[in-house]
């Protein structure tokens, strides 16, 4: 009897482990493959300068899009962790719907609200600021599709906090404001920082709700759109690794900032 237990569990892990692997392979081979058959490329694609300029737009406005969502999301994220009230459940299911939308779909979406024909829309362009093809749309879009990544990340830094050091504090004179700043926010730097990484990244990586509201100044993922659309494969492949490498060089850096895990505070 042990010995056909250990057959079938021998058998089991081993299936595990080939699947598993082919997983890993579909994961894996790509990215390898794209790199490597564009190596000798990857120089002169750095130095065009409207490579370097798409880049760089994708980076200060994904910079833009996650300053705006932690000053919004961070203390958005502190209510929903630390009270309980009518209608919160609601409000925490909406704020993982934008990554359920498709992107596109989204992008729609923003241009039905903040295009220049809405109240909306006309508002802000009374006041200079205009969503379509400007550097503003690049931003609201982005901050649309990212912002669950501040919220739930901050969120579960609160929530590691137990609030009895917050009562401490301000038993000790300091007002709520000053108990969060001087007390709450330093505990759950980390989760924030790490909610900072992943909305900037996601923001980097956007094309769908981007190139509907404004595809221009083109950004990272629409310029490489653009190149293989117009100039075909061959000429999207350096293109395509260099967005990858950075990629990657971005997640290294998230997965050293959260290497590891959040554990309550007492």
């Amino acid at each position: 009897m042990k010995e056909v237990w250990l057959r079938e569990k021998s058998l089991f892990m081993v299936a595990s482990a080939i699947l598993g692997f082919l997983m890993l392979v579909l994961i894996l081979l790509p990215i390898i493959n794209t790199v490597t058959l564009s190596v000798d490329k990857l120089g002169s694609a750095l130095m065009n300068f409207e490579t370097r300029d798409a880049i760089f737009a994708s980076f200060y406005a994904a910079f833009l899009a996650t300053l705006f969502t932690f000053v919004f999301g961070v203390p958005l994220a502190y209510v929903l962790a630390r009270y309980n009230f009518h209608g919160k459940s609601i409000i925490d299911a909406s704020i993982d719907l934008p990554i359920l939308i498709p992107h596109d779909a989204a992008g729609i979406a923003l241009l039905l609200l903040f295009g220049p024909r809405t109240i909306i829309g006309a508002g802000f362009s009374s006041i200079g600021i205009k969503f379509i093809d400007t550097l503003f749309g690049i931003v609201l879009a982005m901050v649309f599709v990212s912002s669950p990544f501040m919220i739930r990340s901050a969120e579960e830094a609160f929530k590691a906090i137990n609030p009895d050091v917050e009562k401490v504090a301000r038993s000790l004179g300091a007002s709520n404001f000053k108990a969060f700043l001087h007390v709450t926010f330093p505990l759950a730097f980390r989760g924030i920082l790490t909610g900072c990484l992943l909305t900037w990244a996601r923001s980097i990586s956007e094309f769908g709700a981007v190139i509907i509201l404004a595809s221009v100044p083109r950004t990272a993922p629409v310029y490489l759109y653009d190149v293989f659309v117009n100039q075909g494969l061959s000429a999207a492949v350096a293109v395509t690794a260099l967005l990858i490498i950075t990629a990657v060089a971005i997640f290294v850096i998230i997965k050293l900032v959260t290497a590891k895990p959040l554990k309550p505070i007492y």
